[in-house]
Formats: C-alpha cells, structure tokens, sequence
C-alpha cells in the first residue's frame, strides 16, 4: 500500500514538473517511501518509549539514525509486527540500553575505531543496501548516497569520543553499529531480503538473453 501510495506521489510530482529526470524521480520516490513507511512506526516507537520513560532519549536516537540509515539504507522486515518490533529495537532498545553503562575514555575511543573501520568497509561493499521494491539502480545515486553514508558515519563517531554526554555518546555507538550490520549481506540473508540492484539488473540481463 505504502508502495502505491508513493508511486502515485511520485508520478503527481513529475506531471507537475516535467523536468524531472529517471534519476532524480527515483530520489523522490525514495524519500516518500522512508517518509510514509517510518510515520507509523515512530508513533507505536513513540507509545512503547513514554511507557518506558525513555521518550526524549528514543527521539534523540531517531534523529541521530535516521540520516545514516536514509543513506546506507538497510534490510526491511516483510510484515508490519515485524517492522515494529525492529524498529523499537533500533531506536527505543537503543536509547534504554544506552544509559544503563558507561565506558571509560579508552575504551570509547578503541570501539569507535573499531567500529569506524568496520563501517566503512560494509558502507563500501554494500551501501546504498536497497530493497526489491525500491532498488536504487542509477550508477551515479549509488554513488551519491555511498559517499554521504562514508561522511555521516565517520562525523557521527568521531563526536561519540568527545561527546561528554554519555546516553548520547552510547546511543550513536550502539545505533551505528545495528544501522551497519543492517545493509550487510549475512543480515540480508537472515531476513530473507535481496539487495534491489542485484535483481533489476539480474532480471534485466535475463530479458535481454530471452530476446
């Protein structure tokens, strides 16, 4: 539904403005399915963090996560129990788990390098990581959202080591590192998700040797 609705967005949009491109079409389309696919969510995200008292933590957490994801992109559960109960994981099991330790200096220092390394490697091999429904195919987007995903990531741990807020500093730690695992491969597998690109361009050559 969802997927509709934003393609009929989408299709308005570029009736209005004719000079809108494949390419920069595709962006909007994009944008609209992050917006009205994550709406729901944040008020059931919303509902779970105030009973837990966490609200103003989890919109922290969502602000903070939100640009990485938009651009490295990520696995998508395929039904909306499952969405829910990823999405509370990401953003509200975050914010509460992140106050409850705190790490010395050092050691904040080592798993931010650790995990920048680690990021920009699976950023490199894997992102943008889009869906089958909304595949990202233009060579030059791909590129455009690889290289913000490489700028936000490393802003975002480089200001969790001087960060002096330690809820904040934990939860751009613990998000960075489930937003990362979320567009690799292996994660992909698990969740029975297929990188977007990969099949268009798969079910694309297939067609051309048909023909």
């Amino acid at each position: 539904m969802v997927d509709k609705f934003c393609d009929y967005l989408t299709k308005k949009i570029r009736e209005k403005s004719p000079e809108i491109n494949d390419e920069k079409a595709e962006e909007i389309n994009y944008g609209l399915h992050i917006m009205f696919g994550e709406i729901p969510k944040v008020f059931i995200m919303a509902a779970i963090a105030g009973i837990l008292g966490i609200f103003k933590w989890t919109i922290i957490c969502f602000c903070l996560m939100l640009p990485y994801r938009t651009y490295s992109g990520g696995f998508h559960l395929k039904t909306h129990i499952g969405c829910i109960i990823g999405t509370s994981i990401m953003y509200t099991g975050n914010a509460f788990i992140s106050q409850q330790f705190e790490l010395p200096y050092i050691t904040k220092i080592i798993c931010a390098s650790v995990l920048l390394i680690f990021s920009i490697i699976m950023v490199y091999l894997y992102a943008p990581a889009d869906t089958e429904d909304v595949p990202v195919v233009s060579q030059k987007e791909r590129e455009k959202r690889r290289n913000i995903s490489f700028v936000i990531v490393t802003i975002m741990l480089v200001a969790s080591v001087f960060i002096k807020n330690n809820s904040i500093s934990n939860i751009i730690l613990i998000g960075v590192l489930l937003q990362t695992i979320s567009i690799t491969r292996l994660a992909y597998k698990l969740t029975n998700n297929k990188y977007g690109y990969e099949e268009y361009w798969k079910n694309k050559n297939e067609v051309i040797k048909a023909s």
